[in-house]
């Protein structure tokens, strides 16, 4: 966007890790290094706890305070924001800034759109091989299937959201000769 002759572009990336996030912030400087300014913000973790905000010249709080203020009020993690900024030559004042600074990480995340990821349990079912194939298709519309292994038994890898309810189910759909454990947990996208 541009605002009294000073270009703003705005990047949003999805990262994992604050390595990721910094690596996202060189890549900017590198690609666009002709701008004077590459301000930052960046939420990591699904409890939102590591905010890291940079200004990178601008004056205290008009840059990376505000980006990070939109990231938090969108709800977002595990997500950079990157804001190049190439200056016009006219001054925009503090409010000037803020408000630029903070439309372009807004329209970038509009333009971006939203990814949910939510927690998934990762359950390993266990079956003969006969009941494997009727409980194959039960499996896929419980959850994620994962992997596959066959041998005497078929163990089934499956990612849910609700460990109960899907035990349930596979104790149900198997006549209860399928046994259920899990495994662990991840984060997965929806």
């Amino acid at each position: 966007m541009e605002v009294r002759r000073s270009r703003f572009l705005a990047v949003v990336v999805r990262v994992d890790d604050e390595a990721g996030a910094r690596d996202v912030i060189a890549s900017a400087r590198r690609e666009h290094h002709d701008a004077r300014h590459h301000c930052s913000a960046f939420v990591i973790g699904a409890d939102t706890s590591l905010r890291r905000s940079n200004d990178d010249g601008e004056p205290a709080g008009t840059a990376g305070a505000p980006m990070l203020e939109v990231l938090t009020r969108r709800g977002v993690s595990d997500v950079v924001a990157v804001v190049t900024r190439w200056f016009g030559g006219t001054l925009l004042g503090a409010g000037g800034l803020v408000r630029a600074y903070g439309d372009a990480v807004g329209l970038a995340l509009d333009e971006a759109g939203v990814q949910e990821r939510r927690l998934r349990h990762t359950m390993r079912v266990t079956a003969a091989a006969t009941d494997a194939g009727s409980l194959d298709h039960r499996l896929r519309s419980l959850g994620t299937v994962t992997d596959v292994q066959y041998g005497d038994d078929v163990v089934f890898t499956v990612g849910v959201s609700d460990p109960a309810r899907f035990a349930d189910e596979v104790a149900a759909a198997s006549t209860g000769r399928a046994t259920v454990d899990q495994s662990g947990t991840s984060w997965g996208d929806t």
